[in-house]
């Protein structure tokens, strides 16, 4: 028969595992939501430098001279001299 010392020490030795092992295990789950919250965020950063990168180039675009005659003649619908303008209508669309 073990002694009453035996039993008591391993019951705290095990004690003492089970609760520094729940701990670990929660301090590694948190490390995983923390990983994964930080794989989220750099996603939407690559995402907002893209559209950075995007709008610079728009911004450069419409600085020149081609890009002002884009802008207008998709916005204001405006020709250069010497074009000519088609307009198209559809059928049955009143007149």
């Amino acid at each position: 028969m073990p002694s009453i010392k035996n039993v008591l020490f391993w019951v705290g030795a095990i004690l003492v595992l089970a609760i520094t092992m729940s701990y670990y295990w929660f301090e590694y789950k948190k490390i995983l939501q923390t990983q994964e919250a930080i794989e989220k965020r750099e996603a939407i950063l690559k995402e907002k430098r893209d559209n950075v990168q995007t709008y610079k180039e728009k911004v450069e675009f419409y600085q020149t001279r081609e890009g002002i005659e884009h802008l207008a003649r998709e916005q204001y619908n405006l020709v250069t001299s010497g074009e000519r303008v088609i307009i198209l209508k559809q059928d049955g669309e009143p007149q």
